[in-house]
């Protein structure tokens, strides 16, 4: 990785804060605690902002936080499963062991991002600008991160089978390690990315060409 990641910047003790009652208002600014063990239901709001928090096994479950602002957050055995996070800005977010399954983060804005051992099948990170992000050991496979901007990010031991990646300069995007069969692409897209030789065979075919022994 030629880049490195900011970590997320927590306080020595985090207070834990009851979000399961409390129902979350439009701009509402939670900070410094710790979120954990059970389900938010059924919350809808916006320009809400986070800040010094940690989600420990914690389920969201019909939440739509449009244009949410996350700064130094990290989610621990959630689930995340089609949250409406549409527009937000993460700033210093790691997401590990968790379910994103169809997550929308699509027009949002990822800097200093670690997502790593999640599932993420389905999730639509679209006209997102990504930079500094780092994906590991990750099902992102038929995600869709149509017409995004990678800046500096890497992906690591994932399965990004059938992801959608239209519009995306690749150049120099380590795939080596990663399971890319069907992937959405065009040839402008995919040039100067470093894929293994059994790769290279299998997006030839994908942009038309024959490829005979």
């Amino acid at each position: 990785m030629a880049f490195k990641i900011e970590k997320i910047k927590l306080p020595s003790r985090l207070e834990a804060y009851d979000i399961f009652n409390t129902p979350v208002e439009n701009e509402d600014f939670i900070t410094s605690c710790i979120i954990r063990d059970g389900s938010i239901e059924n919350q809808v709001a916006e320009h809400v902002e986070f800040k010094q928090v940690v989600f420990k096994n914690v389920i969201f479950n019909e939440v739509v936080f449009k244009s949410l602002n996350l700064t130094d957050v990290r989610f621990e055995n959630c689930d995340l499963s089609n949250v409406n996070f549409h527009g937000a800005i993460l700033q210093r977010v790691e997401i590990v062991n968790s379910k994103i399954i169809g997550i929308d983060l699509s027009e949002s804005g990822l800097n200093n991002v670690s997502i790593e051992a999640c599932n993420g099948r389905y999730a639509r990170i679209q006209w997102a600008n990504l930079t500094k992000v780092s994906v590991r050991e990750c099902d992102l496979s038929e995600a869709n991160f149509h017409n995004s901007e990678f800046i500096s990010i890497e992906f690591l031991h994932s399965n990004l089978q059938k992801a959608q990646l239209y519009g995306i300069h690749l150049r120099g995007i380590d795939l080596r390690s990663c399971e890319i069969e069907d992937i959405g692409v065009r040839m402008e897209n995919i040039r100067g990315a470093i894929v293994s030789p059994i790769q290279a065979v299998s997006l030839a075919r994908l942009i038309g060409l024959v490829v005979e022994p």
